[in-house]
């Protein structure tokens, strides 16, 4: 499986709002989850930036093509993924990487009961992003709960129904 052209969050995005606008085609496929408006902090400082740089370098690209970038860098993106997910706990996979290959890599574990990170980042920047990666996860997963439920719910009654009317037929 080739990595190079997956889109990664960009290290120096500072995300502060889901995006749902409908302009993203797949919004689930992004890296954060969904699209995000916010802020820039390649420079060091956290900058507006436009709507066109946040779409094409901060929620989509390798850092290495904006050109805020700071010729010294950990990192040119970070990936995450969800590797276990219980009604505990969530444990996200991060890998942050440097000219496409990884540099670092671990795991992050999220109390749901308690509502705190067991093991938080020791950087901001890969924690942020971390908690925007698992604000969207926790957001799908409870709209797929109460789609799934509602449909199980349709699925009684409908079956409630039929039954109600079988036995009304019977009863003729």
């Amino acid at each position: 499986m080739a990595l190079r052209g997956t889109n990664l969050a960009c290290p120096f995005f500072v995300p502060r709002e889901i995006l749902n606008d409908g302009s993203w085609p797949h919004p689930s496929r992004l890296p954060l989850g969904a699209g995000w408006t916010g802020n820039c902090r390649a420079s060091g400082q956290e900058l507006a930036a436009s709507d066109a740089h946040i779409r094409k370098f901060c929620n989509l690209g390798y850092a290495t093509l904006c050109p805020q970038l700071p010729r010294r860098h950990d990192w040119d993106a970070v990936r995450f993924s969800v590797v276990r997910a219980s009604r505990e706990q969530v444990t996200i996979c991060f890998v942050c990487e440097l000219d496409h290959a990884p540099v670092e890599h671990g795991e992050l574990t999220f109390d749901l009961a308690s509502d705190v990170w067991l093991n938080p980042h020791a950087d901001a920047r890969v924690h942020r992003l971390a908690i925007c990666y698992l604000e969207t996860y926790r957001a799908r997963t409870a709209k797929e709960v109460r789609t799934q439920t509602s449909g199980a719910k349709a699925h009684d009654e409908e079956r409630f129904t039929r039954a109600a009317e079988a036995a009304f037929v019977q009863g003729d």
